[in-house]
C-alpha cells in the first residue's frame, strides 16, 4: 500500500471514530424510575458504558420522588468521573423510586406463610387477622421481598401474636400486634330435615366457622355423613355435630322382628318384639312371645335380629 493510500484509510478510520464516539455520547434523561436505595449513572444517562454502575445519588423513599437541578447532576457525575454527556433541552430530573403499600394482605400472607412452615396452619384453613391499631402508611420498596419477617410470638390455641418485620427501603422495622382466628369448612345442612332422615349428598354443603368452635363442638368428616341417620331436627345452615348423626336404624323400639337363632350347626327362626332401638351391629333385647323370656341380641339388617349361643330360650325350646 502507498503512503498515499495509507494516510487516507487512517484519516477516514479517525474521523470514524470520531463519529462514533460522538453517538455514543450519554444522554441524560428528564424523568427517571428506580427500584434501589441508590441511583447510578446509567439510572439517569442512556449510554453511561462502563460508568453505568457508578453510584451519585441516594433515591428517594419508596413511592416517593425528587427533582434535581442541572448543576447538582453535572457537579455529581463530573465528580463520579464523567464529564461529556448531552444535556440538551434539560435543565432538572425528576427521579422517582418505585414503590409497594405494605397493606393488611402483605402483612397477613407473610405471617400466613410462617404458620404453614411451623405445620399450625393447613390447607383446610383459612386465617384472620385483627390488629390492635391500624397499620401506618408505609411505602416499601419494589422488591421480590418488599417486606420480610423478623420474628412472630405466637403459641398454638392462643389468639394473641406480635410481630416486626423488616420494610425493603427502610431502616426502621414495623412492629404489629393482634388477633388470628383459624377459620376452618365444616358441614352444615342445606335444608331443613326431620329427625330420622337418612343424609345424602345435596343434603348439606361446606361453611366456613371459627377452629375454636369447630373443636369444641366437634367436627364431622365429609365421608361420614352421606347415609348416616338424622337423630334431631336440624334446621337449615345449621352445622351438623357428631352426636347430631348415627347409623340408620335397622330396628326401632317396639318393633315386631324376626329373630334367627344360631348355635354351631343349628338355625331356628321365630318372632319376636324388639324392647329398644338399634343400628347394624348394636344390640337390642327382643322379648319371646312364645317363652316371655328376653333374648339379647344383634342387628344385622332391617327387622332382623341375630341371637348365638348360651343358654337363652326361643319358641318352643325349653
Amino acid at each position: 500500500m502507498s503512503i498515499s493510500l495509507f494516510k487516507k484509510a487512517a484519516t477516514t478510520l479517525m474521523l470514524s471514530l470520531a463519529v462514533s464516539s460522538a453517538q455514543a455520547a450519554p444522554q441524560l434523561r428528564g424523568d427517571v424510575i428506580v427500584n434501589s436505595a441508590i441511583v447510578t449513572i446509567g439510572d439517569i444517562f442512556d449510554n453511561a458504558g462502563l460508568m453505568a454502575e457508578t453510584p451519585v445519588f441516594r433515591a428517594p423513599a419508596p413511592g416517593t420522588a425528587g427533582v434535581l437541578d442541572l448543576d447538582t447532576i453535572v457537579q455529581a457525575v463530573q465528580g463520579a468521573g464523567l464529564n461529556d454527556f448531552d444535556a440538551t433541552g434539560i435543565d432538572r430530573v425528576r427521579i422517582a423510586r418505585a414503590g409497594v403499600p405494605v397493606d393488611m394482605p402483605l402483612i397477613a400472607d407473610i405471617i400466613a406463610d410462617d404458620l404453614k412452615a411451623r405445620g399450625i396452619l393447613n390447607a383446610t384453613m383459612d386465617m384472620q387477622l385483627a390488629l390492635d391499631r391500624p397499620l401506618p402508611e408505609i411505602m416499601a420498596g419494589d422488591l421480590d421481598n418488599p417486606a420480610s419477617l423478623v420474628i412472630l410470638r405466637y403459641l398454638p390455641g392462643s389468639s394473641t401474636f406480635s410481630a416486626r418485620f423488616q420494610i425493603a427501603g427502610l431502616d426502621t422495622p414495623l412492629d404489629v400486634s393482634g388477633q388470628i382466628q383459624f377459620m376452618v369448612e365444616t358441614p352444615h345442612l342445606s335444608r331443613s330435615l326431620p329427625a330420622g332422615t337418612i343424609l345424602g349428598a345435596n343434603d348439606f354443603e361446606m361453611r366456613k366457622v371459627p377452629l375454636t368452635y369447630a373443636e369444641n363442638t366437634g367436627i364431622v368428616a365429609i365421608e361420614d355423613l352421606v347415609g348416616k341417620q338424622l337423630q334431631r331436627q336440624i334446621r337449615q345452615g345449621v352445622m351438623i355435630r357428631p352426636n347430631d348423626i348415627a347409623a340408620p336404624e335397622l330396628i326401632s323400639r317396639n318393633e315386631h322382628v324376626t329373630i334367627i337363632y344360631r348355635q354351631g350347626a343349628l338355625t331356628l327362626t321365630t318372632r319376636g318384639q324388639a324392647l329398644n332401638a338399634a343400628s347394624m351391629s348394636q344390640p337390642v333385647n327382643v322379648l319371646n312371645p312364645m317363652t316371655k323370656k328376653v333374648l339379647q341380641g344383634t342387628a344385622i339388617e332391617n327387622g332382623v335380629v341375630l341371637v348365638t349361643g348360651g343358654n337363652q330360650q326361643v319358641a318352643g325350646l325349653e
